[in-house]
């Protein structure tokens, strides 16, 4: 954030440079990702932010034509973000940047000009974001397996106790993250990489120990060897040479841990989807205040617009969009006193430089611990950097602009995700159990033929363990919803745990016969595929599926194979009856 300021002030210039800390966000992108996969995204996200302010610069002097670039630019940037992951900040950045292009002074800068200062501030980010692989080419990939291992202890130390599903959540998410940077973010020439097939072998170890704990849980065994061994692998990830890669090398065998772009577009496009639902929020929210920005003459309705996003950019549930929400307006309205004083004093030159470094130094520091805190040094630095080095002449108008626009905002999108709540969006759980059911009956069809590692079963096995991943995030949207809903997403807790249990032992099943050999594979098919045990698996999953969608409990289900048999009748005992079964969920 300082170096574009500096620049600028060397060379005469110092609103060239505060257009550069916009480019300069680009730093606050993927720094957990692979550096090779990190290299693309934030060239991308540097591109996207020059073109973003480009945009909202060629549509300045036509308002209703930028408010309308503006909406376009917050809809698609809230989509992708959270259909690709891309994590934060998110969408709000590429908003505010398009936003802030509506009305930023240029002076003398051309409009081509603002875009290549804003692309050379986001390569400069580049260059520094993309610094550590001199030092530590696979960091960020040693840290993941190093954050599974601890996971997988910790399961293990779990398993019995009350906070055993829980751990066991924690444990599957971190392999994932794992595999998805050891594999999914990979480069094909990374296959040659004997770092990375020395990492790649150390989490298959890990992850046959979480399926060694799954295992212990419903049979008994030895969990203490399982933690220990854990923690030891953890140990040996930041130690060359001390684990040697599987040979042949075959990158097949593993994991690729989370969707591919295209997979995870086609499943974010289905409706109902996390990514879809902030998409289509972000975009009433943003129309509605613009449009009342226009009544009401505004000066920046894209204030309004850009607070609207950032409440609702992230798909969070009811409750935490609350507290966003009112986080952002009180901590706005005491930043705006701090930002009249930053303005009031007027720094120049280094000054600047300065105190927009400390300002971004306090964001950095305070925003994970206390996002209500970190917004007083939010705005005071957006209102810096949108000053354009100039002196502001009427500084007590400006704040009550910022403020009463950000408070019409925050109040719409407020508005937006109650009216855009029924209970099958606000708790989802139903339909999320659903789809994991079907894709369990999917995987025991492929278990049943005693194929465990053929393309299309390690594709069987990654949808289930995306939809068994999804059925607690669904849980804790509907806890997280308003209080008419909240009610009936705990009473079907039991049914969450009932649902992953079984799910994962059935993925664990799959871990096991890979290990044990074609003789188990084939004698779990048998089993399976005895006294028709595959069909009536399925019947019963279906009876399930559509107790879940009626809210009644079924009168019995058909025998099924032994080994499912314990974890389909716990699921078959935890279903509840809606208190309203007039409402369909």
């Amino acid at each position: 954030m300082t170096t574009p300021v500096v620049i600028g002030w060397l060379a005469g210039d110092v609103a060239a440079g505060l257009l550069g800390t916009i480019g300069a966000f680009t730093a606050l992108y993927a720094t957990d990702r692979p550096y090779a996969n990190r290299a693309i995204v934030l060239a991308v996200i540097a591109l996207s932010f020059a073109g973003a302010i480009t945009l909202g610069l060629l549509t300045q002097e036509f308002h209703i034509l930028a408010l309308s670039v503006v909406l376009f630019v917050a809809v698609a940037a809230t989509f992708l973000c959270n259909a690709l992951r891309t994590g934060p900040p998110g969408a709000y950045m590429f908003a505010l940047a398009c936003a802030a292009g509506t009305a930023v002074p240029t002076g003398h800068l051309s409009v081509w000009m603002v875009g290549v200062f804003v692309l050379a501030g986001g390569a400069f980010s580049w260059c520094v974001q993309m610094s550590g692989a001199l030092l530590a080419p696979h960091g960020p990939e040693r840290m993941t397996v190093t954050a599974a291992a601890a996971a997988v202890a910790r399961f293990a130390a779990a398993i019995g106790k009350p906070n055993e599903d829980e751990a066991r959540h924690v444990a599957a998410l971190a392999l994932q993250n794992a595999w998805t940077a050891l594999i999914g973010l990979q480069p094909l020439r990374a296959a040659r990489d004997q770092e990375l097939a020395r990492l790649r072998s150390i989490n298959r170890q890990l992850h046959l120990l979480f399926v060694d704990g799954i295992n212990a849980s419903r049979s008994g065994g030895e969990l203490e060897s399982i933690a220990a061994r854990a923690k030891a692998l953890g140990t040996e990830v930041t130690s060359p040479g001390s684990v040697p890669p599987p040979e042949p090398e075959d990158t097949d065998v593993f994991p690729r841990g989370h969707l591919g772009i295209r997979d995870s577009l086609r499943e974010s496009l289905r409706w109902g989807s996390p990514a879809l639902l902030a998409a289509f929020r972000v975009g009433v929210a943003a129309a509605l205040a613009g449009l009342v920005g226009i009544a009401f003459g505004q000066e920046r309705a894209y204030w309004s617009m850009a607070a609207a996003a950032l409440v609702l950019h992230q798909g969070l549930d009811w409750t935490r969009t609350l507290q966003r929400g009112v986080e952002r307006m009180v901590g706005t309205l005491i930043g705006l006193v701090l930002a009249g004083l930053v303005l009031a004093a007027g720094p120049t030159g280094l000054w600047l430089a300065a105190t927009l470094a400390v300002l971004q130094f306090l964001i950095e520091m305070i925003v994970v611990r206390n996002y209500a805190v970190a917004v007083i040094f939010i705005t005071a630095a957006a209102l810096v950097i949108a000053s354009g080095g100039q002196v502001e002449s009427n500084v007590a108008h400006l704040l009550w602009e910022r403020g009463s626009d950000t408070i019409v905002g925050c109040l719409i999108a407020f508005a937006v995700h109650l009216v855009t709540a029924p209970r099958a969006l606000a708790v989802p759980l139903p339909l999320r159990i659903v789809e994991t059911l079907a894709a369990i009956a999917a995987v025991v069809e492929f278990l049943a033929k005693g194929d465990v590692k053929s393309p299309a079963m390690r594709q069987a096995r990654r949808t289930l363990q995306m939809r068994t991943t999804a059925v607690l995030g669904a849980y804790e949207a509907g806890v997280g919803a308003t209080a008419r809903d909240r009610k009936f997403a705990e009473s079907m807790w039991p049914t969450v745990v009932a649902t992953q249990r079984l799910a994962y032992h059935v993925l664990a099943t799959c871990w096991s016969l890979e290990e044990a050999g074609p003789a188990q594979t084939q004698a779990v098919a048998t089993a399976l595929a005895a006294n028709d045990g595959v069909a009536k698996l399925r019947q019963a999953l279906v009876t399930i599926s559509r107790a879940m969608r009626a809210g009644a409990k079924p009168r019995s289900l058909p025998a099924v194979p032994e080994l499912l048999a314990p974890d389909l009748e716990r699921l078959y005992q935890s279903l509840v009856v809606r208190d309203d079964p007039r409402r369909e969920p």
